[in-house]
């Protein structure tokens, strides 16, 4: 195959997080006979060491100052441009705000198809194989692509970032390409969080609407400050304004693959379970033994959580 295209992201003018993963999963597809992996990301040449460093071949930058507003129709035409110049057959961007907008555009634009929120990318007869998840997270489907060039996203913690190696080389080159911008950004808002950041946690405590009160959120806060690691919550929970919906849990909010999951008074959901089904190990407390999420569990306390996690707590304290 001619190679493989990752379409990076930036946040707060360094590379986002998604970028090293999807850099590793290229790699794997580049051992599987997927071709010389290059990058492209929309900022300064400087940005292109990090890329190489964690798995890119080659870097793509492309320097028009329109390409800050990061909306498609400025961007379609820069990636357009860097797959030419690649001469790459597979698009890889995560699935994002910023993949879920620039991917379908990019796809109709090229006349080919998009795969959204892939979990699984393999070479299959020289071709890109995908798997993702489909009816609400309660099945997986596998697509393939006549034409090309072979579109896909990428859901965030699907595959594990390289470690940076600053010894590997490769070439950097900048483009200008840059459609015309018919949307203006007027500015831009970011949730405000403190501690560890849920996608980042090696432990989530999430609260369902089971809890019953939003009261009940600190207890859990507390315990997974205790454990340094982040609370979640379902979408339930969240859309009864309990708890900011930029810590939900679920397939319309984050994805987590944290090494344990404490689901607390969660049912546990085919949307929720489409959020941290990459747990290591889950624990579920609830009430209800015969809940979903007390049956995906590797262990299950069936009780009242406002019995078990103040008493949790408590003895994590004496181990302190």
């Amino acid at each position: 195959m001619p190679g493989i295209l990752v379409v990076a992201e930036t946040a707060d003018g360094a590379i986002a997080p998604i970028s090293f993963e999807l850099l590793g999963a290229a790699r794997q597809l580049s051992a599987q006979g997927g071709g010389s992996v290059t990058a492209f990301v929309a900022g300064p040449e400087s940005l292109g060491a990090a890329l190489i460093s964690h798995g890119a071949d080659s870097v793509i930058a492309g320097t028009s100052a329109a390409l800050a507003s990061g909306t498609a129709e400025v961007l379609v035409p820069a990636v357009t441009a860097a797959i030419t110049q690649s001469g790459a057959d597979v698009v890889l961007l995560g699935q994002t705000s910023f993949g879920r907008d620039l991917g379908p555009a990019l796809a109709f634009s090229l006349k080919t198809a998009v795969a959204m929120d892939c979990v699984e990318l393999k070479i299959d007869g020289g071709r890109l194989r995908v798997t993702r998840g489909c009816y609400g997270g309660n099945a997986r489907a596998e697509h393939t692509w006549k034409a090309s060039p072979q579109v896909a996203t990428v859901k965030p913690k699907s595959f594990d970032a390289l470690e940076a190696d600053a010894g590997r080389s490769g070439s950097t080159s900048a483009i200008a390409d840059a459609g015309e911008a018919r949307v203006k950004v007027l500015g831009t808002s970011k949730a405000e969080t403190t501690g560890v950041r849920l996608e980042d946690a090696p432990v989530v405590v999430s609260g369902g609407r089971g809890l019953g009160d939003p009261g009940a959120f600190k207890m859990l806060e507390e315990l997974s400050g205790l454990l340094k690691g982040a609370t979640g919550a379902s979408r339930a929970a969240c859309d009864l304004g309990w708890y900011p919906p930029s810590q939900q849990v679920g397939l319309t909010g984050k994805t987590v693959s944290p090494g344990l999951y404490i689901a607390v008074a969660i049912s546990g959901a085919s949307q929720h379970m489409a959020g941290m089904a990459g747990s290591k190990a889950i624990v579920a407390i609830n009430k209800d033994g015969d809940a979903n999420m007390v049956k995906v569990s590797k262990f299950a306390i069936v009780d009242d959580y406002k019995k078990v996690v103040p008493a949790l707590i408590e003895e994590i304290k004496k181990l302190a």
